[in-house]
């Protein structure tokens, strides 16, 4: 992409979503909509393009696709999980968990990722990250074993975004 290019869309692909997003939200396709979507799309990134001085140079779309999907699944099994938790296990029972993750992921976008995708997940909140970023403090509502919760958001999560961001 020409430096022009990249001075009047810093975000391309942003712009299209914000485009897109305020189309929809609005309920109603007319070109003013559209028109109005597209300036929002290009004017937004462009003045918060000093906010994002290290973009992720590679980014797999269609992988994060399918860990966005997976992700859905994901929360929808928990939420039964929980829900079984809350009602089968006395509270004198539960084994609430403080988990430290150590991470491969050097972007902040993907920790970002991985930090709200734990959080969204019920049962498991990610409560603090490390100062130079190379672990992650989870907390996990209840758990027999804390190295296999650990093992598997290292292996379900952190590698699938590891493929994403390159």
């Amino acid at each position: 992409m020409t430096r022009a290019y990249r001075w009047l869309l810093p975000h391309p692909l942003l712009t299209l979503i914000l485009a897109v997003v305020w189309v929809l939200l609005q309920n109603d396709i007319t070109a003013g909509m559209v028109v109005f979507g597209i300036i929002l799309g290009v004017v937004i990134p462009w003045m918060t393009s000093v906010w994002w001085p290290d973009t992720p140079k590679g980014f797999r779309l269609g992988k994060m696709v399918s860990y966005s999907l997976m992700v859905m699944w994901d929360i929808m099994v928990a939420n039964v999980q929980v829900a079984w938790i809350v009602i089968s296990v006395p509270n004198a029972k539960l084994k609430p968990a403080w988990i430290v993750i150590p991470l491969e992921l050097r972007q902040p976008e993907a920790i970002t990722v991985l930090a709200g995708t734990i959080t969204l997940t019920p049962g498991t909140v990610s409560a603090d990250l490390s100062d130079e970023g190379h672990s992650l403090l989870v907390h996990v509502l209840h758990t027999d074993d804390p190295d296999g919760v650990r093992d598997e958001i290292k292996t379900r999560y952190e590698r699938r975004l590891l493929e994403i961001f390159v």
